[in-house]
């Protein structure tokens, strides 16, 4: 891992009530007040049972979904994108179990991780620059308290974008597009769009497109040793 990426882990996960970004936090408390028994917080990210040191791929997204990881408190858990997320690091040993679309499924990740470039939900699901800018003081630690990480994936341009730029990269050099792929620093970083129902209900992702991105993540880290 860069040196520049070492930072405290307990920094990687922001408080339950996390105070940064104002508008945020008053989107989070309308729907506790609306929705009481939801999880309604920063979205912890989702680590495989045997914790951070086993994991070699990063899955990187936007946000929490209202309905979905704002509701049930696990990334990509409870609306259309996880479904055919969870599927797809199924299909190539990144997970094993069965999604039920629930935190208690019984599913598992397999040295993978899956986390939000922005932990909090943002109405409509746009975050601004600012909240994306203050989030990544937990993404760059998220990052680096992964001993053995190889490869990132990034879901859509502004999750690509925060997670070049936690990596001390240049976005030049790294652009997005997908089914692209750049190195930064040691790290191999993968782009796809995002796996959200409206970009597969338009056309612009398909699931074969989608399982492209990760049959390649799924060769390169054959091909490359554990640390």
């Amino acid at each position: 891992m860069q040196p520049d990426l070492v930072t405290a882990v307990h920094a990687a996960e922001p408080s339950g009530d996390c105070p940064l970004c104002p508008r945020l936090v008053a989107f989070r408390e309308e729907w506790r007040l609306r929705e009481p028994d939801w999880h309604n917080a920063p979205v912890p990210s989702f680590l495989p049972p045997e914790g951070a040191d086993a994991v070699r791929l990063l899955v990187v997204g936007l946000a929490p979904g209202v309905r979905g990881a704002n509701r049930t408190g696990r990334p990509f858990t409870g609306d259309f994108a996880g479904d055919l997320l969870y599927s797809t690091l199924t299909r190539f040993g990144f997970a094993n179990g069965r999604f039920a679309a629930r935190p208690d499924d019984g599913l598992e990740l397999i040295e993978t991780a899956v986390t939000n470039g922005v932990r909090c939900v943002p109405p409509e699901n746009k975050p601004t620059g600012a909240e994306i800018n203050t989030c990544r003081q937990f993404l760059t630690p998220t990052i680096a308290q992964f001993p053995k990480l190889a490869a990132i994936v990034t879901l859509g341009r502004i999750a690509h974008e925060t997670t070049v730029r936690a990596l001390g990269g240049r976005l030049s050099a790294a652009p997005f597009s997908h089914g692209g792929a750049s190195d930064v620093g040691d790290l191999r970083v993968f782009s796809s769009y995002h796996c959200s129902r409206y970009n597969t209900n338009t056309g612009r992702l398909t699931e074969a497109m989608f399982v492209d991105v990760f049959s390649s993540v799924a060769g390169y880290l054959s091909e490359s040793p554990s640390p």
